[in-house]
């Protein structure tokens, strides 16, 4: 089962545009935007938790070879990291990419004209966690993503589609288990406590 897990930013998010050249050059089409936000909480993920991603999370992966997908089909590849077709940057808003464009037929078509209708808005990318934080903030279980460990892709998507949330859902499950397990151990010394603490006053 894959531990890979897919999130996608919405326009307001991730303000996936068409970059024009220059006045007086020219060169591939190149479209830009952000992968991910930091400090930013998602929606409801698999119906239990919610997810941020802390500043520094992508600090190890910034030399890995990556990949620039459409959709996340590796049929439509529009860049890479080891060929200087896709940069990525981070800055204090997040992981932002940009993409020399195939100048073909095929991405016109299904990238750059929908992009610049506005039909296309979404920018994705997939990612495995490596260090990540549980806690219970009244009923709402948070994720805080400290460190990626690797990133597959990124790229615009035309229709965002739910976030994949099974490898972060396993990762909850076990945090669950961990804290239940602290329970009885946990009620065992406070009673302990209070009973060194009643000894102590006489009672």
């Amino acid at each position: 089962m894959s531990q890979f897990e897919l999130r996608t930013l919405l326009a307001q998010q991730c303000e996936l545009r068409a970059i024009q050249p220059a006045e007086g050059e020219s060169g591939p089409p190149k479209i830009g935007g952000y992968a991910a936000v930091f400090n930013m909480r998602s929606d409801l993920l698999g119906g239990s938790f919610i997810e941020e991603i802390a500043p520094g999370a992508f600090d190890g992966v910034m030399t890995q070879d990556v990949r620039a997908l459409f959709n996340h089909n590796p049929n439509y590849l529009l860049g890479r990291t080891k060929s200087g077709t896709l940069k990525l940057s981070l800055d204090s808003r997040g992981l932002h990419y940009e993409i020399d464009l195939p100048d073909t037929q095929t991405v016109r078509d299904l990238v750059m004209t929908p992009l610049m209708r506005g039909d296309m808005t979404g920018s994705s990318f997939t990612m495995l966690v490596a260090e990540d934080e549980w806690r219970q903030e009244g009923d709402v279980i948070v994720r805080t993503i400290h460190r990626i460990s690797e990133l597959r892709d990124v790229g615009p998507v035309a229709f965002p589609a739910y976030p994949d949330a099974t490898a972060g859902q396993r990762s909850l499950d076990a945090w669950k288990q961990q804290r239940d397990e602290a329970k009885p151990s946990r009620a065992i010394n406070e009673r302990d406590a209070r009973l060194r603490e009643l000894e102590i006053l006489g009672a």
